[in-house]
């Protein structure tokens, strides 16, 4: 057994974590059993020694005691297989940008915000941010007081693409100055903490937040000079826990009142000429990553009703637009890694656009899917906020 033979302490630690998530039945199912797994198979190789190689053999023989997947995080305040593979990453840096792929996050060049999300734009030309983290009806509370100075306002629940998708998005409008941080923060991934730690500490070579307790605080769909040019842009007002809505708008108009007038005449805002002009017709200037590349767009066919084979897994985020009347669909692996973006205005023709090209597996997760594409176009049609459930 691995545990009686002489190994490295850290790996005999990270074999008994592991074995530990494998015996209950929630973890097999989990998308996060499921991507710990995969990274170590990626990285493992990379460290060229024999501990390294006889765990991987109980990582490949672990990957096939898998059930189907259920879900893609429960949202434990204790998550087995993220600890186990921060003991390996802590010991071994390198090994955390061994998992790391290129940028991956669809970026639209020709509007703001960017990047789709869960958030509510007030005015583009402001300077305040709110993040409301986990707390749900925070940000309908905060678009209703509509407080002066406020640019954007929704939630960042991860620690890893909710603030990849806050870099972009705030990094390409040098209007915001500030990013009040409000609501709930989530006791495992820590968003809001971690950004927090993001400001203070910066990156290190592997992506990873500096200082960040959340269980993956590496950032997968921004480049190091991405996360500068944020934290240059921008300072954080510390709110976390409070959903006071006066508290929060007061801090929007305090820092509404600090802020610097904006020179847009250049594409980062600046006065000097270190950038060229914002191209014409785009409301807000963007600022384009190098590494950004273009992800997989697909428009929803229309179907016929077949008989459908499903054999592929991921998990799905669901963004319905009032505004465009149309639904966005970002696919995931359970790495965290966006494959791609489906967008429609049927939710039929969505999912079974999901289902031609196999990009689900479990036949509960295809139910779950066809449900909530279901609520998300009722959602639209009779105007309500839709927010998806847990799977």
């Amino acid at each position: 057994m691995f545990h009686n033979m002489r190994m490295n302490p850290i790996f005999t630690k990270v074999h008994a974590e592991i074995q530990r998530g494998m015996d209950l039945t929630r973890c097999r199912k989990c998308g996060c059993m499921k991507g710990t797994l995969e990274n170590l198979k990626a990285s493992l190789p990379h460290l060229k020694m024999k501990d390294a190689e006889t765990l991987l053999d109980h990582v490949n023989q672990w990957y096939t005691e898998l059930t189907p997947l259920e879900y893609s995080c429960l949202g434990c305040k204790y998550c087995i297989p993220p600890e186990a593979m921060t003991m390996l990453t802590q010991k071994y840096p390198a090994l955390a940008s061994a998992t790391l792929s290129d940028s991956e996050m669809q970026v639209n060049d020709a509007s703001w915000p960017p990047v789709d999300g869960e958030y509510t734009v007030i005015d583009s030309a402001a300077p305040v941010g709110v993040s409301t983290l986990t707390s749900e009806k925070l940000e309908e509370k905060i678009v209703k007081l509509n407080p002066p100075g406020l640019c954007i306002v929704g939630k960042t629940e991860t620690e890893n693409i909710g603030l990849d998708k806050l870099i972009k998005n705030v990094i390409s409008n040098p209007s915001i100055q500030f990013i009040v941080l409000a609501g709930k923060d989530n006791e495992g991934h820590q968003s809001g903490k971690s950004l927090i730690a993001l400001m203070e500490n910066g990156i290190d070579k592997g992506m990873r937040i500096i200082g960040s307790n959340g269980r993956r605080p590496i950032l997968k769909n921004v480049n190091k000079q991405d996360v500068e040019a944020f934290r240059k842009q921008v300072e954080i007002i510390d709110l976390i826990g409070s959903e006071n809505t006066r508290i929060i708008a007061k801090a929007i108009k305090d820092a509404a009142k600090r802020a610097v007038k904006i020179d847009k005449s250049n594409g980062c805002g600046c006065s000097t000429d270190c950038c060229s002009p914002a191209p014409a017709g785009i409301s807000m200037p963007v600022l384009k990553s190098p590494e950004f590349s273009k992800t997989e767009k697909v428009s929803a066919e229309k179907f016929s009703l077949t008989s459908i084979k499903l054999d592929k897994a991921g998990y799905f985020v669901i963004l319905p637009s009032n505004k465009k009347k149309t639904i966005l669909v970002e696919h995931y692996a359970n790495d965290n890694k966006l494959l791609r973006t489906i967008e429609g205005k049927s939710s039929r023709d969505i999912y079974l656009t999901i289902v031609k090209h196999k990009w689900v597996a479990a036949m509960d997760h295809a139910a779950y899917l066809g449900k909530e594409l279901a609520r998300a176009e009722m959602s639209i049609e009779m105007g309500f906020k839709f927010v998806q459930d847990a799977a």
